[in-house]
């Protein structure tokens, strides 16, 4: 297999990012020229043909997601989600450092299928480099008239984790505190100020251009075949190659970790591996020949996420990082629900006492029943999702959690 398969990637630093005219010169803005000439319905079904599911965690049909949108609505908007608040994770900022203006064409191409003139980045309030690339990419393109008449405009988020979440981001960029809305309605019937509103990722809306220039049949060939393309993933911790990659997701993660990661520094064995960022499950060794698309990930009680491979050695003790972790979420959580609000304090409570070595069975028993509850009654994908490291950890870990309890 080949060492990486970059399609996204491919001019990195081999052309401008910020420039529409070098971004044409290599065949860029073909595929939103080849979108304004198919009929709505026809430039969907191609997105949905395509196989391109999303790339921010869902991994939800796009062009699915689309078809869902009112058509009869007057004004629409499409917003591209750059929050990218998950520790570890930095291929959205990757795509746009590289690539900006595939980006641009991809939201254009979401306009024109939804008949949308507006659209909007939020983009996370720690990356003033990425916010000011990719105005200067929006100036270039608009001095081209690579866009038409499709606008768009970059919002700046205030460093809330939570609103990575669709509806968050809706309400932060709406001017109001970051918490999420009740669904449904469902933003693709009323999102941003009221109106049907397309919330896709920067790596799904980067696809685009590819899968209109190249055709469904060919994105669809590529990788799994549920889960269809390439992935950008990041790899950090103790890998001795702590970049990023862009590969079929039909590729292994042990290939990612010992074949282009160049596997664990200093010749130390493998503990575990966490993949999809902090919210992401801790998986064993035994699970390295994993297939990284969605549902493959899904089958290991898994998630893809936004990609995130964090890499720890044999020295590292997991019961002090899920400790640090709960921590986390406890800070981030938005507090509008109970179960949230209240579930990742007890969390990181409970962590904090296993840690110490002052907790009993029982307070992992405790753990795990308020974890289920949590996942089950929480609002959002935060209060569902921190249990994820401390369920996979207490179920692949067991004996590092057995040496710290009374």
């Amino acid at each position: 297999m080949a060492e990486e398969m970059r399609v996204l990637l491919e001019y990195a630093d081999k052309i401008n990012p910020e420039s529409a005219d070098e971004y044409v010169k290599v065949g860029g803005y073909a595929g939103l020229e080849k979108a304004r000439k198919m009929v709505i319905n026809d430039l969907i079904q191609e997105v949905k043909s395509s196989g391109l599911r999303g790339r921010g965690g869902a991994g939800f049909n796009a062009g699915m997601k689309w078809s869902f949108v009112p058509k009869n609505a007057e004004i629409k908007y499409v917003v591209c989600n750059l929050d990218e608040g998950e520790p570890g994770t930095y291929k959205d900022r990757i795509i746009c450092e590289k690539n900006a203006q595939a980006l641009l064409e991809g939201m254009a191409i979401c306009g024109t299928a939804i008949s949308s003139k507006q659209g909007y980045i939020y983009c996370r309030g720690e990356y003033p480099f990425t916010v000011k690339l990719l105005k200067n990419a929006i100036q270039s393109a608009k001095e081209l008239g690579a866009l038409g008449d499709f606008n768009i405009e970059v919002r700046m988020g205030a460093g809330a984790y939570v609103c990575g979440e669709e509806t968050a981001l809706i309400e932060s960029i709406e001017g109001h505190r970051g918490e999420p809305r009740f669904k449904p309605p469902f933003p693709g019937v009323a999102g941003l100020w009221g109106v049907p509103t397309v919330v896709n990722n920067v790596e799904t809306f980067a696809c685009l251009p590819y899968i209109l220039t190249n055709g469904s049949d060919w994105f669809a060939g590529i990788g799994a075949a549920k889960y269809p393309g390439t992935k950008i993933v990041t790899l950090t911790g103790d890998a001795v190659n702590t970049t990023f990659f862009e590969v079929p997701t039909d590729y292994i993660l042990r290939d990612v970790i010992y074949k282009l990661g160049g596997g664990v520094k200093g010749g130390k064995k493998l503990k575990a591996v966490q993949v999809g960022g902090t919210s992401g499950s801790f998986i064993p060794e035994q699970n390295l020949d994993t297939q990284i698309d969605f549902d493959s990930m899904g089958a290991i009680g898994a998630a893809l996420g936004s990609g995130a491979v964090l890499v720890l050695d044999e020295t590292r003790d997991i019961v002090d990082i899920v400790t640090r972790i709960s921590k986390f979420f406890e800070h981030e959580s938005c507090g509008k629900c109970n179960p949230c609000r209240e579930g990742t304090f007890r969390c990181r409570e409970i962590m904090e006492k296993i840690n110490s070595g002052k907790a009993s069975q029982k307070d992992i028993d405790n753990l795990l029943l308020l974890t289920r509850v949590m996942q089950k009654a929480a609002l959002c994908g935060l209060g569902q999702a921190a249990p994820f490291p401390i369920q996979s950890t207490i179920k692949h870990f067991a004996h590092e959690y057995a040496r710290k309890i009374v």
